[in-house]
């Protein structure tokens, strides 16, 4: 069992009470107190090596769960990404390599809930769809963004990694599917 609390504050202290529980496996790690008291020993907790422990722990647990989600989808006849994907670019007719880049992003934040997704991951997901990759992958979003169908958030200090669909650039899509 893995679980992770943190407690909130009572109104009848002049310190707010505070509580961290961490458990995974035989692992478990227990504060509770006066918040600054809490937050010392958690400081002294991280140090040692039962934070790395339960750490490792929760990290291996997640690795199987999504191992196990992966499975499952496979035995109930799910796509696999690249079919999925495919399947949107065919089914949506997006046959210019422009609209397929446009799709492609749209694909991985919107279904894979992807939002970093540098030139590798866009090409990866070509090739797991059978298509032929876009090639110059700057060329096209540099374009895009040109034409307003992608912007980058102000965050992101202007790397396509991380450009986002605007309104012009959805409408676009939908505008191309519906022929």
């Amino acid at each position: 069992m893995y679980s992770w609390k943190v407690g909130g504050a009572r109104a009848d202290t002049m310190e707010d009470e505070a509580r961290v529980m961490i458990r995974a496996g035989d692992v478990e790690i227990d504060l509770s107190g006066a918040q600054s008291s809490v937050e010392e020993r958690l400081v002294r907790v991280r140090e040692d090596d039962t934070w790395s422990i339960a750490l490792s722990r929760i990290r291996n647990a997640r690795e199987r769960a999504i191992e196990a989600a992966v499975n499952a989808a496979k035995d109930a006849g799910l796509p696999e990404r690249g079919s999925a994907f495919r399947a949107l670019i065919e089914n949506c007719d997006f046959s210019k390599k422009p609209d397929q880049v446009l799709g492609a992003i749209q694909y991985l934040r919107d279904v894979e809930g992807i939002n970093d997704s540098p030139p590798r991951v866009i090409e990866i997901l070509f090739e797991d769809a059978g298509l032929e990759s876009p090639g110059n992958l700057s060329l096209y979003l540099n374009r895009l963004k040109e034409r307003g169908f992608l912007v980058t958030p102000p965050s992101a200090k202007d790397k396509n990694r991380y450009a986002v669909l605007t309104p012009e650039g959805r409408a676009h899509l939908d505008k191309r599917s519906q022929y």
